[in-house]
């Protein structure tokens, strides 16, 4: 039986430890803004793999090593819960490392049942990397959600790369935009589901293009909700009334893109750490092997 003591400090921890979240790259700053908006008082730990972005064109086995390896490093930083903020690790990973880790994970997957639901023309677009829309978890979503709706699956190839660069709303990302938008608006879409969390920073991009024809499916404040639903199950919650401190950023780049993107989007002034988080093909730290 756990003494009062022991009870008590495990409090004490849980109150002051970081809720950890983690993405290929800066894609979950959008999950991070919605997580610091629904639990102001949580501390968060980030963790940008930008030296191996974008996961979308990775082989299977290598995300699966570096969804691990970043979730066994923010453990040891004490995170109190894991964000899996990537809809490619997830759909690749996420059970995997569930089993491996002695924290509560929780994943992110594009909005396929809010679109099914919402679509009044029944035919709806999804924006998603190439790795996420041949998963199997993203094809049990469409045989679970979609079976009246239509849904036109579009890799998002090169919009990954924008972002990454802080580029969110050049000529040339906005011809891109309008190749993949175009054919779903042909087709009658009424609904757009962002189905990787680099995506929302595009929304005015996004909204120039289709104007109010699309409603956009966008899961981070869905996914912040499921964190302070898992933090209150778990009894891990933060103090109460005691405002976090500006989140600890982490890159295992040089992090000079992240805290741009951080400042230019989130308004977020932060210095961001350059991390060196292994695995089992990337043990030299600056290797691009896949």
């Amino acid at each position: 039986m756990t003494s009062p003591a022991t009870r008590g400090a495990r409090e004490l921890r849980a109150e002051h430890a970081p809720v950890g979240i983690f993405d290929s790259g800066l894609g979950g700053l959008s999950v991070l803004r919605a997580v610091r908006a629904q639990l102001p008082d949580e501390s968060i730990i980030y963790v940008a793999d930008s030296l191996y972005a974008p996961y979308g064109e990775r082989d299977d086995d290598f995300i699966a090593e570096r969804t691990l390896a970043i979730g066994q490093w923010l453990v040891t930083q004490g995170a109190k819960v894991l964000v899996v903020a990537c809809n490619t690790a997830t759909a690749q990973s996420i059970a995997m490392v569930r089993e491996r880790l002695p924290i509560p994970l929780i994943g992110v997957e594009p909005g396929i049942k809010p679109a099914a639901s919402q679509s009044k023309t029944r035919v709806a677009g999804v924006l998603a990397t190439q790795v996420t829309l041949r998963s199997t978890r993203f094809q049990s979503l469409l045989e679970r959600y979609a079976a009246d709706c239509r849904f036109l699956c579009q890799p998002g190839h090169g919009l990954v790369q924008a972002i990454e660069r802080c580029d969110v709303g050049s000529a040339e990302l906005r011809t891109l935009l309008q190749s993949y938008l175009q054919p779903m608006l042909d087709a009658g879409a009424d609904t757009l589901v962002l189905g990787c969390t680099h995506y929302p920073f595009l929304d005015a991009a996004i909204r120039d293009i289709v104007g109010e024809r699309m409603a956009l499916i966008d899961t981070s404040i869905a996914i912040a909700r499921q964190v302070e639903r898992v933090l209150d199950q778990s009894g891990l919650r933060g103090a109460a009334d005691v405002p976090a401190d500006l989140p600890r950023f982490c890159s295992t780049s040089d992090g000079a893109h992240l805290q741009q993107l951080a400042a230019t989007l989130l308004q977020l002034e932060a210095p961001v750490e350059r991390v060196v988080i292994p695995s089992p093909r990337t043990l030299a730290p600056d290797s691009q092997a896949a």
